[in-house]
């Protein structure tokens, strides 16, 4: 049988059309899928044309698409290209992969403008999507401002986010809730919108919820609660140009080491176009122009700073020793414009300068450029340079007159040992006396005989007083326990204490054991965070040479005691906010910055709780008892001046009654 040309032509055409149906196109990650299909449309982009994915938003747009994902918290800055992320998720996720989206919007308004800005011009300009809506551009029932159904049966909806009934009756296999941190706390007092919402996905067999926002206030937002109840909080890494080292972008700031810097210009201006970034590691320069290399070198890695789970691409996931590891189920990522090669660090230094010294200004620079929630406490933060400009002279180079108690605290490093000596008046009112750093071996005789030398120093007040040093709390962290141990016992359980910091928040400042430890010390807790908690309000008292006000600190003009890395090591911790079991607390933390001054000061104020709770140092009496020690000096100078040295204190030659109750403990006192 003779079979034509025309027939075998419609044979094929027959079979090709019964295949089709059998037909699946490879599937495509979700990064992939934008870069082939995604368009910019004019009406809701900076710049129209077709979408290339940079390479930060490769990553995100993976983990929107990534089945096995089903929570993504993201935080963000704007200018990251969000909005348009969310509708390639949108088209993949509905042309592609078959499923139905929901957005969800905070207000109505927003959900009809978004339908119309995004959505709709989005359709109209995305090939692949517009070929499912032959509805496009004319009046239909499967077009509306809520709902477009597509002619593959799925639909893409968007709803406000006010009223509870937008959250019933709807079965979707994405929801996205858009600018989380926009939403009503509680919706219609029924719960918030996640926990309400996400139910519109627990039948699908790919359940999905994204959540995205540029946060807001701390301890409030909704966007940085949701990110803190993932366990996995992921940043972008990226390797230096010069040492390799990877590294998260971070703004930084005036006394960070690292960060977004710049340069002033001949007047001596600032000049935000000089802006650059200074590695963490090595110190030196990057320039904007290698942000793209950084990015796309393949050692960029996205890392957990929760668990140090990395990945590079969203699909793979591995551990810090390289082994595969099971995608984990609720990812959050942090992304802010520091990382768009579109928005240079020049523009972001101009408008940091827009904002400074405007605390609303300030909360939008930090919300919406980056990407982070605003501290309320931000403005509480006291700068080292305020005090720098308090430093005083003390009188004729000696203690004030007001002074009348000393206590010591020496902080233990591997290489050195470092004290400082405070002096204590009524209220607790109190001055730098003394700072001593001895470098060497901290177990060698050598270093140990330095520091006990210079703790039987004496120090000299204005009016000829002589007072030695009372208690010494004495750091025993670290490999050295053994060896403060050794020099308590050496030098008296009863003067020098060893001390610890207590891991338990909200422990008292100093807990004295009722009894000697099986080392035979004293070993005390140390209430570290109470203890940052007072000294830090403390600095925030102006002090007046001339007036006393309790609880005030003093500063020499002396660079040997107090020069600028003495004060930036005093103001070197910020309270980091942290969630614990849902709530927000804050946290003492030098975030990698030299701290051993106010350790020194911590232990020093422990000390002086120590002598107060258990050998009954009382400041007031003391002060006290000094005025009366003196005046019985001067009468008994008045009616012998023959027998006193002319040029010798005769506070120095006192009776040895005045202190008796002071050496007795050997807690220190005036001699």
């Amino acid at each position: 049988m003779n079979i034509s040309a025309a027939q075998i032509k419609n044979l094929k055409a027959a079979v090709a059309t019964g295949l089709r149906s059998f037909y699946r196109p490879p599937i495509l990650t979700c990064s992939e899928y934008a870069d082939a299909n995604f368009y910019m449309s004019s009406e809701s982009s900076y710049t129209e044309g077709k979408w290339e994915s940079l390479p930060f938003q490769i990553g995100i747009l993976n983990a929107m698409g990534n089945d096995q994902i089903t929570t993504l918290n993201l935080m963000k800055s704007a200018r990251v290209g969000y909005t348009k992320m969310l509708m390639a998720n949108g088209a993949y996720k509905v042309e592609h992969k078959k499923r139905n989206v929901l957005v969800y919007q905070p207000r109505d308004g927003q959900a009809k403008t978004f339908m119309k800005k995004h959505v709709e011009t989005a359709i109209r300009d995305v090939p692949a999507w517009r070929k499912l809506a032959p509805w496009l551009g004319r009046k239909h029932k499967d077009s509306t401002l809520e709902d477009k159904i597509f002619s593959n049966g799925k639909t893409f909806m968007v709803r406000g986010g006010t009223a509870a009934a937008n959250y019933r009756e709807i079965s979707t296999d994405d929801v996205i809730y858009d600018e989380l941190a926009g939403f009503d706390e509680s919706i219609e007092h029924e719960g918030n919108a996640t926990s309400l919402g996400d139910t519109r996905v627990e039948l699908s067999m790919f359940p999905k919820s994204i959540r995205g926002s540029t946060p807001k206030v701390l301890g409030t937002c909704q966007m940085e609660k949701a990110c803190s109840e993932s366990p996995h909080f992921f940043k972008f890494h990226l390797p230096c140009p010069h040492c390799g080292e990877l590294q998260e972008l971070r703004w930084g700031g005036a006394d960070e080491s690292f960060g977004i810097k710049w340069l002033r210009d001949s007047n001596g201006n600032q000049d935000p176009s000089t802006a650059y970034y200074l590695c963490e590691h090595c110190a030196c320069c990057i320039e904007n122009n290698q942000l793209d290399d950084m990015e796309l070198d393949p050692r960029a890695i996205w890392i957990c700073e929760n668990t140090g789970i990395r990945t590079t691409d969203y699909i793979d996931f591995y551990d810090a020793d390289g082994n595969d590891i099971t995608t984990p189920a609720n990812v959050s990522i942090h992304i802010w414009s520091g990382y768009n090669s579109l928005n240079s660090w020049a523009k972001l230094v101009t408008e940091f300068y827009k904002a400074k010294g405007d605390r609303e200004k300030m909360q939008t620079f930090v919300n919406t450029k980056l990407g982070l929630p605003w501290d309320n406490d931000n403005g509480e933060r006291l700068e080292w340079e305020e005090l720098a400009r308090r430093r005083e002279m003390y009188p004729d180079n000696k203690l004030p007159n007001w002074v009348v108690y000393l206590t010591a605290g020496i902080d233990t490093q591997d290489d050195r040992y470092e004290g400082r000596v405070w002096g204590w008046g009524p209220g607790k009112e109190l001055c730098l006396v003394d700072r001593f750093i001895l470098n060497g071996d901290p177990a060698s005789q050598v270093l140990l005989d330095k520091v006990s030398e210079r703790l039987q120093k004496s120090y000299i007040r204005a009016d000829g007083v002589r007072l030695e040093l009372g208690i010494v709390a004495w750091d025993s962290g670290g490999h050295y326990a053994d060896t403060v141990y050794s020099m308590s016992k050496k030098l008296g359980v009863m003067k020098v204490i060893p001390v610890k910091g207590a891991n338990v928040y909200g422990k008292p400042i100093a807990n004295f054991p009722r009894k000697k430890s099986r080392k035979g010390v004293y070993l005390t807790e140390v209430g570290t965070d109470n203890a940052k908690e007072l000294i830090m309000s403390m600095l925030r008292i102006a002090p007046d040479p001339h007036v006393r006000k309790p609880g005030a600190i003093h500063l020499p003009l002396n660079e040997s005691i107090c020069d600028d890395a003495e004060l930036q090591q005093l103001t070197s911790e910020r309270k980091i906010p942290k969630r614990r079991n849902g709530r927000l607390v804050y946290r003492w933390d030098e975030q990698g910055r030299r701290n051993e001054a106010l350790d020194c000061l911590v232990y020093a104020l422990a000390a002086l709780y120590i002598a107060q709770e258990r050998f009954g140092i009382d400041l007031e009496k003391l002060a006290k008892t000094t005025v009366a020690a003196n005046d019985s000096d001067n009468d008994e100078n008045e009616q012998d001046t023959a027998q006193t040295e002319p040029n010798k204190p005769h506070s120095e030659s006192r009776s040895d009654s005045t202190n008796s109750w002071l050496g007795d403990t050997g807690t220190g006192g005036w001699l």
